[in-house]
């Protein structure tokens, strides 16, 4: 790959796990960027300011799946279900909570509905958005964007007369960026419920409380603009419409902004937490012992990176349902593959990723999905990730059943292969792989951590309350308060998504 892949070609398409992780239809995150970047450059802002609206506004849900294990066990298992609701809501809005905990309740359990009534808008909804907001400036940095993009998406829920979250910014004092993300991401969703009309409306009654009364009048006198970008196509757009100077994206770094996009779809769930990096070190390592060219190990190990960016779209509840999953639940899991497929070829550098990371269900026999391929119709390349993706979940807990030891993933491949669902060499190879497959942590850990803080900081990011960690680790509750908020301090997170983020960059979880 040469340097000249356009950055904004890339983070286009990957736009698209944002909109599939909030429930939106797909490409309202580009549409909301043309939105913003019109009404930017129609108020004189020079190019740099521009490229802050820009960058952030369609980045703006990059930190979708860091409350998604918390919203699903509030809500009964579906996020999924309210998301698009509650991103149209105003917080201050009575008629609007009352439409959202009416929502919400249909999804819970009759004895759970008084807990439900008392937390959902209170601190527990506050934490939910200060997740958001940590885990989406952090990804902000990873995809090497200007500062000003990551406080953008810090701030993308303050509010223009100062009751936001997390610092309760007013004014001028919210980022740039934010407030215009804030007015075309509402006006991009109202306008597909109502069009241009209800747009105006709602962008008119939340100017001065919700939103910047400036940027609000310049969408109300320009609403024309959402016809505008609801008629183009919006992935070569988005790319006509980056400011300048035009960023481009090495091989090095397209590596590290695959590497974040796994670390943020691993985040959905505790259960899932570093699975993406352990499939791409594997599916990589065995391709090299399979004699691979060196261009089909890249392959392989970026499609491991990305294979999963479609478990977005799935609730939370029925990755971590503990029982067997309804026939509902498996026509919903059997569409992530396809997914994640779907996205990756919207980006041309990751055509030959696109079609391994859409055949890592299917098995050599037919019995997989979302294709039920067969044989010679499944590459080695969608082999080898197939079964590294397979032996990283086994080797590791899942919700339904405890981690196998390598003894019995490798009994369970030993089968697989007599039944033709896998290949042999392919699987050989992986199992050759993970001998070699150590976390080697350094003398010195990250932001100076202790080993014990490091044992705290597992885990809290597994979703344990102090109280539990405390049970586990044999400490008092009180202790284990100390250690959480000392690991806040040094790592510069204070939820435990953005612990998560943190430990799955640095490679901290086991």
């Amino acid at each position: 790959m040469t340097g000249d892949l356009r950055l904004a070609e890339l983070l286009g398409a990957l736009s698209l796990v944002t909109d599939l992780g909030m429930g939106n239809t797909p490409e309202e995150a580009m549409r909301a960027c043309l939105l913003a970047t019109s009404l930017s450059r129609s108020a004189g802002l020079d190019e740099t300011d521009v490229a802050t609206v820009y960058w952030t506004t369609l980045l703006r849900h990059i930190g979708c799946t860091a409350s998604a294990h918390e919203e699903a066990a509030h809500v009964g298992g579906d996020e999924m279900a309210l998301r698009p609701l509650a991103s149209r809501s105003d917080f201050r809005s009575v008629k609007d909570n009352l439409a959202l905990m009416s929502a919400t309740l249909k999804n819970v359990a009759p004895a759970r509905r008084p807990k439900v009534m008392l937390t959902s808008f209170g601190p527990w909804g506050n934490e939910a958005l200060k997740a958001t907001c940590e885990v989406g400036s952090t990804m902000a940095e990873r995809l090497g964007m200007h500062r000003s993009v990551g406080e953008g998406l810090y701030g993308v829920f303050e509010r223009w007369d100062g009751k936001g979250v997390p610092r309760k910014l007013k004014g001028d004092a919210i980022p740039l960026g934010a407030r215009y993300a804030q007015v075309a991401t509402l006006a991009v969703a109202f306008g597909a419920i109502g069009g241009v009309d209800l747009a105006r409306d709602v962008i008119r009654a939340r100017a001065g409380g919700m939103i910047d009364p400036a940027v609000a009048s310049a969408f109300c006198d320009r609403g024309q603009l959402l016809g505008e970008v609801e008629g183009v196509d919006a992935l070569p757009s988005i790319i006509e419409a980056e400011p300048e100077p035009v960023r481009t994206i090495s091989a090095d770094r397209l590596d590290a902004c695959a590497r974040a996009f796994a670390d943020m779809v691993d985040l959905k769930s505790p259960f899932t937490h570093g699975h993406s990096v352990g499939v791409a070190e594997l599916a990589a390592g065995a391709g090299g012992r399979l004699g691979l060219p060196e261009q089909d190990v890249d392959v392989l190990r970026r499609a491991g990176l990305l294979h999963d960016l479609g478990r977005v779209a799935i609730p939370d509840g029925i990755w971590e349902r503990p029982g067997p999953l309804s026939t509902g639940d498996w026509e919903q899991v059997r569409l992530h593959a396809y997914h994640s497929e779907r996205i990756l070829s919207c980006a041309p550098v990751l055509g030959p990723v696109a079609r391994a990371a859409g055949l890592h269900h299917e098995r050599m026999n037919g019995s997989g999905y979302h294709r039920q391929a067969a044989g010679s119709q499944i590459p080695m390349s969608a082999r080898v990730l197939a079964v590294a993706d397979a032996y990283d979940a086994m080797t590791h807990e899942r919700a339904y059943r405890p981690a196998l030891t390598h003894q019995a993933a490798s009994g369970e491949f030993e089968a697989a292969v007599r039944e033709r669902a896998l290949d042999a060499d392919a699987v050989t190879a992986v199992l050759e792989a993970s001998g070699h497959r150590t976390k080697r942590l350094a003398a010195e850990l990250p932001a100076g951590l202790s080993r014990r803080e490091l044992e705290v900081l597992r885990l809290l990011a597994s979703g344990l309350s102090n109280r539990e960690i405390a049970r586990s680790l044999f400490i008092s509750p009180r202790t284990a308060e100390s250690h959480v908020q000392h690991i806040y301090t040094k790592i510069g997170f204070s939820t435990r998504a953005g612990a998560a983020m943190f430990a799955m960059h640095h490679d901290l979880l086991v």
